[in-house]
């Protein structure tokens, strides 16, 4: 205990004395928090305590020390254990042997350190094997605890005892661990002991305190370890988190055959089925579950004979504490509210429990999870929807194997996590990094992946292994990224050094191009082809429970059919932003646009603008004609004209030759439309300002459809004119001239008054400052972030990429501004613009048409101050919606039916 007026940093559970509970996740981190609460359920869990985040703070703001307080308040939680075990820490006779564990607040499996069966030295050990009976199992622990202290907490690489394994099994002909002997656990100790000395220069710590405040230095050490760190940025998990060092008394799964460990879920993790699913090994300790080293089976008869597996399961064997294991199961799902991911250990047929925590799914599986809880009426629709990240929408929106295509099948594993993925064969995390750096696609193949191989796993478009199960290392990070992933491919032999691997005489090497499917475990030969997905069933039942809820519209980016259809398929409201300028590149249209570019005076340009005409009507017919009566917002052209020359003297003279120009007059032109900063230059309205014909020649094309839609549907069409790039009020004014007078043209040739609305994109630092004025003309302003962000913060998105990363290192920028709104700088010149617009024009429209339109957090800000609609890439449209359901529910401005 904490005396008074010092800072509490350890706190007990277990054992009839709980001091946590699981609202305290940011004090005790999950696991701590976790353990606590399931000791308050009357769960069996093992005794221990949990020092907690603050002391993680403490310890690198301090210089990587601890409070002077502290190694009383762990001495005296030690003394507890002792109590309550009737085991001494150290004794000889009767050792109190530990675990040290990690724990943050935010699950990050595999990316923190580990060390089992700490307390164990020469002279415990052998007492161990006295009092147990079993000198295999005292010094098989003995040689565990060995390995992973050293490993963690003294840095001496694991490749030293797998070698030195590796050679005393083949000695004695041995296939497994568990053929080993007490004598030759006994000798195999000796070897590590002198391989530690031989590293280090000294021996192996037998001081059972040194060794328990090293493992506590470990963890809290590898909180900034490198495979920690590339965790936490890819999941945006803040540094000052910190992680809890959970100290709890050691149960073993190793003491013979009535003895088991295992890893469970309380539904399935890669579907969301309402079936117990998960793995154990028999006389076994938690780590080589999931660290992939030997093949788990399965607990259910199910599960076994889904997986065509021979091995009993554990509902076979060990009937009666499986059925104790499924009464937990039904009491952490109903107490949480959640699919649960539990760690477990029988220990001389008793089950203990060492972890539960919200189990990580795939994104089908978290939507059938939260669709079936609400069904359930285990949650309501507005916690299915909150429950659901929108980024992970993102892995039901791609290609899946087209069934009908052909296969050819080399190997067959586990589907540790669905979907499918084609790429180039690499054999390491680094080459998979570097590979996907230049484009590649690549599938990473590792024998088991570990830690170490994070980045290269994220790189990677799918990820094999030969070994591990349902809940290895790989089988979890995979389903967590969204990446597809074999694991368990027994039949493959991967060779690290000669960079290839063999399954039934065919070698595949580094480069050949595999396909992979995550949902059958199939490992194929070359690129299959793939399908798209059918946005169906529980993914449809979500979306329409958050539709109900959110108050923004979301629209999509689009100036193609295929976009604009692909955006209608994902539930887009209209078009937010439809780039004219795409439609100009397009191989029947670039000559009038070079032509008009090259023409000498207005009436030149009028004779290439009216080539261009009919091009651009069909365009808009077409988009108008798919978003039936839904809204269109379309810029009129944005970039400098010299993007549209060519660059070579060859594509000059050709140039030339089809429009019957001089080369040296189409290399003149080119040059005298170079500039040294086009992203600020001649672009925008101020084409329109000196060659308003351009606009003018758009702005007819608009109406001209919209017109003709209109005759042939009998809906109206209501477009949304956008003028890019406005500093003044003037500017504005000068070009919706233009187009008012377009329209006046359409409606006499046509007799269709089209109805419209002219507004303007924010993306100039002083358009937002000055947009009262410019709201007295406009109509709607849609954000161009993008360009907002570049000239607010003098940052060009081409170029920033090459530092960016270490201001996001050193802390100036939390996050990449290009890929989630600035909302302190850039979104406040975004809520000026909002309200003094709205203080001018009470209804104006406001949108946001940058990529931060798909962005869940900076869709969370534009639900705060209140825009009309969001807009982003087809393929973002449903990640939108959802996260502005969320942000709604988070704001409390849920739609009311």
């Amino acid at each position: 205990m904490a005396s008074q007026g010092e800072s509490k940093w350890v706190y007990s559970f277990g054992a009839g004395a709980t001091e946590g509970r699981a609202e305290m996740k940011n004090l005790l981190g999950g696991k701590g928090a976790n353990l606590a609460e399931m000791a308050n359920l009357g769960l069996p869990v093992p005794p221990g305590f949990t020092i907690t985040t603050e002391l993680c703070t403490y310890f690198y703001a301090n210089g990587r020390s601890y409070p002077p307080e502290l190694t009383a308040q762990v001495k005296a939680a030690i003394e507890r254990l002792e109590t309550a075990m009737d085991a001494s820490f150290g004794d000889p006779v009767n050792p109190l042997l530990v675990s040290v564990r990690s724990g943050a607040r935010a699950s990050m499996p595999g990316m923190m350190d580990t060390v089992l069966n700490l307390g164990l030295n020469d002279a415990t050990a052998a007492g161990l094997a006295k009092r147990s009976g079993d000198g295999r199992f005292a010094y098989d622990s003995y040689r565990r605890f060995i390995q992973m202290y050293s490993n963690v907490v003294l840095d001496v690489e694991h490749h030293h005892f797998e070698d030195i394994l590796d050679n005393h099994k083949r000695d004695k002909s041995y296939n497994l661990d568990t053929d080993l002997s007490a004598e030759d656990w006994q000798a195999v100790i000796e070897d590590y002991k002198k391989a530690v000395e031989r590293e280090l220069g000294r021996p192996f710590p037998q001081d059972v305190q040194e060794q328990l405040w090293g493992a506590i230095g470990a963890v809290f050490g590898s909180w900034m370890n490198a495979r920690a760190i590339t965790y936490r940025k890819l999941h945006d998990i803040p540094a000052d988190w910190g992680t809890a060092v959970n100290v709890q008394c050691m149960v073993f799964g190793n003491m013979g055959n009535d003895c088991a460990t295992g890893v469970a879920f309380t539904r399935n993790p890669s579907t969301g089925e309402n079936a117990f699913y998960g793995e154990y090994l028999v006389n076994a300790q938690g780590e080589d579950v999931v660290a992939g080293i030997r093949t788990p089976q399965h607990l259910t008869i199910a599960g076994k004979l889904a997986n065509k597996s021979d091995l009993p399961a554990m509902e076979e064997v060990m009937p009666e504490v499986f059925n104790q294991l499924n009464e937990v199961r039904l009491k952490l799902e109903g107490h949480y509210r959640d699919m649960q991911d539990i760690e477990f250990t029988v220990q001389q047929n008793k089950l203990f429990m060492l972890q539960t925590r919200n189990g990580k799914r795939t994104a089908p599986a978290a939507l059938k999870i939260a669709v079936d809880l609400a069904n359930e009426g285990v949650i309501d629709q507005n916690e299915a929807v909150r429950r659901i990240d929108p980024a992970s929408l993102d892995q039901l929106l791609h290609p899946t194997l087209d069934p009908k295509a052909d296969r050819k099948i080399i190997a067959k594993g586990l589907p540790a996590s669905p979907g499918a993925a084609s790429g180039k064969v690499v054999f390491t995390a680094d080459e998979a990094e570097q590979m996907a750096g230049k484009g590649e696609s690549v599938i990473l193949c590792r024998i088991e992946t570990s830690p170490e191989d994070i980045h290269g796993m994220h790189a990677a478009r799918g990820i094999l292994t030969s070994r591990g199960g349902m809940t290895s290392h790989a089988a979890v990070v995979a389903r967590g990224m969204g990446r597809a992933c074999v694991s368990g491919a027994g039949d493959l032999r991967i060779d690290y050094k000669t960079k290839q691997m063999s399954v039934r005489g065919v070698a595949v090497k580094e480069g050949d191009i595999l396909t992979i499917d995550g949902s059958t475990g199939e490992v194929m030969l070359g690129e299959v082809p793939t399908i798209q997905p059918e946005l169906s069933g529980d993914f449809a039942t979500l979306m329409g429970w958050a539709d109900k809820i959110r108050r923004m519209k979301v629209r999509a980016n689009a100036e193609t059919p295929l976009d604009a259809r692909t955006a209608r398929k994902f539930g887009a409201e209209g078009i937010g932003l439809s780039r004219t300028e795409h439609m100009f590149f397009d191989p029947e249209r670039i000559l009038a646009v070079r032509e008009m570019i090259l023409a000498e005076d207005e009436t030149g340009r009028r004779k290439a603008l009216a080539k261009l005409e009919p091009f651009q009507k069909k365009d808009f017919v077409d988009l108008f004609t798919i978003m039936a009566g839904l809204p269109v917002t379309i810029r009129l052209l944005d970039p400098p004209l010299h993007e549209f020359l060519p660059n070579t003297e060859e594509d000059m003279a050709e140039v030339a030759a089809a429009t019957g120009t001089d080369p040296l007059r189409v290399r003149h032109r080119t040059i005298q439309l170079h500039e040294a900063n086009p992203m600020l230059g001649h672009r925008g309205c101020r084409l329109g300002i000196s060659y308003p014909e351009i606009y003018e020649m758009q702005a007819r094309a608009i109406f001209a459809a919209a017109a003709e839609v209109a005759k042939t549907t009998g809906e109206a069409v209501i477009p949304e004119v956008m003028i890019p790039l406005i500093i003044t009020r003037k500017e504005f004014d000068i070009l919706k001239a233009v187009i008012d007078r377009a329209a006046e043209q359409v409606k006499a040739e046509t007799g269709v008054t089209v109805e419209y609305l002219t507004g303007t994109m924010i993306e100039i630092p002083r358009a937002a400052l000055k947009a009262g004025e410019i709201a007295e003309s406009a109509e709607f302003f849609s954000y161009g972030t993008n360009d907002l962000t570049q000239t607010t913060l003098g940052l060009s998105r081409d170029d920033a990429g090459s530092f960016l990363p270490e201001y996001q290192r050193q802390g100036i920028l939390e996050q990449d501004p290009f890929q989630s709104l600035d909302v302190t700088g850039v979104g406040e010149l975004v809520e000026i613009a909002t309200e003094r617009g709205r203080k001018v024009r009470p209804d104006i429209k406001l949108g946001i048409c940058g990529e931060h339109g798909g962005d869940p957090a900076s869709i969370s800000f534009c639900e705060k101050i209140g825009l009309t609609y969001v807009s982003c890439s087809p393929y973002r449209v449903p990640i939108a919606r959802l996260a502005a359901a969320q942000a709604a529910l988070n704001s409390d401005t849920v739609k009311r039916d």
